[in-house]
């Protein structure tokens, strides 16, 4: 019988990047947030002595070869496991293709997760620790996915450890048509670095310095349990001065932001209305907190409750920009409703 998986969305509260690596890569750091909005993955597992496998999807744009991120990352946990089975995955797309959502990234984890099930592979600690190494190869983002909540990214974002878990807010995600591609945007950073003359080693001392502070604040912005209790039955927060997002509030205090945003704005100033209309400053309906999420084009904002978000929706819709309502999801959330039957 084939299992299906939830497969959610992230955000990033926010991302500092460093110097440019002789490696090609990027350190960073990030405060990664998964969000309720998700696709779904159903992967089948029968036994064989060759593995095979067959890939579909309701969305034109998403691979269905080895270049897919769920391919790659069932692919590597059989040959980890010393495992051969004929597999086919459906991934249903309800999320942006390429929209610095993680999309594909979650794609991956839930197909793992599924094929886990399908297989009866049994939890360890070894194992555990065997999945993230895979996620990592498959993925710089793909690691948070086997967390949930919020999660701090360091490195290529690929090491991750959890941040004390939150309350959820409600979070508008508006998906305009525009392209960014990623390798441009470091390609603009790096030109953006260069013209800054700071070393390296200024770059790590920095994003180390980072790292602390986002973990602390995160700490310091803890709840106790009472107040998630407070919630209601979407998972939103009441309006009130108490209950006003003390983890996105202790995190603004920090000065976090998304460094992508001094090129992507600049290559796409579109971007940056957006990103003010989200904002809302000086309205009834100010978020807490808005930003590009990862290297775009979406952007999220941060709200009290869904009255706020929907009127903020309704200007973005005014100007031709698409938006969805979701919110964020806790691990205390995130992990009892990943698996569901391929019916549900």
């Amino acid at each position: 019988m084939a299992v299906t998986a939830r497969s959610h969305a992230k955000i990033n509260l926010g991302l500092a990047i460093g110097a440019p690596r002789p490696d090609g890569f990027h350190s960073l750091v990030t405060a990664y947030q998964t969000l309720a909005a998700h696709d779904r993955v159903t992967v089948s597992a029968i036994p064989a002595e060759k593995t095979t496998i067959h890939l579909t999807s309701n969305e034109a744009g998403v691979p269905t070869d080895a270049r897919n991120t769920a391919w790659k990352m069932v692919e590597r946990a059989l040959l980890a496991l010393d495992l051969t089975a004929r597999i086919t995955i459906h991934i249903e797309k309800r999320l942006p293709v390429q929209g610095g959502l993680g999309a594909g990234s979650g794609n991956a984890v839930a197909a793992l997760l599924a094929l886990e099930a399908e297989l009866a592979i049994p939890d360890s600690a070894a194992w555990r620790a065997e999945r993230l190494r895979l996620a990592a190869a498959v993925g710089s983002d793909v690691p948070l996915f086997l967390i949930g909540g919020t999660v701090l990214g360091l490195d290529r974002g690929q090491q991750v450890f959890p941040l004390p878990d939150q309350p959820t807010l409600c979070c508008l995600v508006a998906t305009p048509a525009v392209g960014v591609s990623t390798p441009q945007a470091f390609r603009d950073w790096d030109a953006l670095w260069d013209d800054r003359e700071l070393t390296a080693e200024a770059s790590d001392d920095t994003l180390d310095q980072l790292s602390r502070v986002y973990a602390g604040a995160c700490s310091q912005a803890h709840f106790p349990r009472e107040m998630h209790a407070a919630a209601d039955s979407s998972g939103v927060l009441p309006a009130g001065p108490d209950l006003a997002g003390p983890l996105v509030s202790a995190l603004v205090r920090t000065g976090i932001g998304n460094d992508f945003e001094r090129v992507v704005f600049a290559q796409h100033p579109f971007l940056s209305e957006i990103k003010r209309l989200l904002a809302a400053v000086g309205t009834p309906e100010e978020s807490l907190y808005a930003s590009l999420s990862g290297s775009g084009s979406s952007l999220f904002g941060l709200y009290r409750g869904q009255e706020q978000a929907e009127a903020v929706r309704l200007r973005l819709r005014a100007l031709g920009v698409d938006a969805f309502l979701t919110h964020t999801l806790p691990r205390a959330a995130y992990w009892p409703e990943m698996l569901l039957p391929s019916s549900g």
